[in-house]
């Protein structure tokens, strides 16, 4: 019976260590996802760190895009997580899928409100989780 695949995935078997790794990557996202326009500087700063792999150049080539429109059109964007599951956990590697909730505003208007799902594929690097790929489902 421990030689099954079910038994090899810990996020089946491990509370501690999925409930860490969802609130690592839950909170990641919404760190390096929201910003203001006087704040684009603290968001590059948190996604240096909690970025690597794909994800860290996927990340650099978006937001590259976005911060040019920033300020000059006073965007603020919060992103939060609204439910996060771990599809699977190996130790080291963990497999996740996130359900995001994101609102934002430009200058004065009526902030909008969208949903984003992405899967997730983070690594342990030290004491924390870093997300090395992101795909938007």
């Amino acid at each position: 019976m421990r030689s099954t695949p079910a038994a090899a995935n810990h996020a089946l078997t491990d509370t501690e260590a999925t409930t860490r790794v969802n609130g690592d990557v839950s909170s990641a996202l919404a760190r390096i996802f929201s910003y203001t326009p006087d704040g684009t500087g603290a968001t590059e700063r948190s996604a240096r760190e909690l970025l690597g792999g794909r994800a860290a150049q996927q990340y650099t080539q978006l937001f590259a895009q976005v911060h040019a429109r920033v300020a000059e059109q006073r965007i603020t964007l919060t992103t939060q997580s609204v439910r996060s599951g771990v599809v699977s956990l190996d130790g080291h590697s963990a497999q996740l899928l996130v359900f995001l909730d994101q609102t934002a505003r430009r200058g004065d208007r009526k902030p909008t409100s969208s949903a984003a799902q992405l899967s997730v594929t983070a690594r342990l690097r030290g004491d924390h989780w870093q997300i090395v790929d992101i795909k938007a489902r």
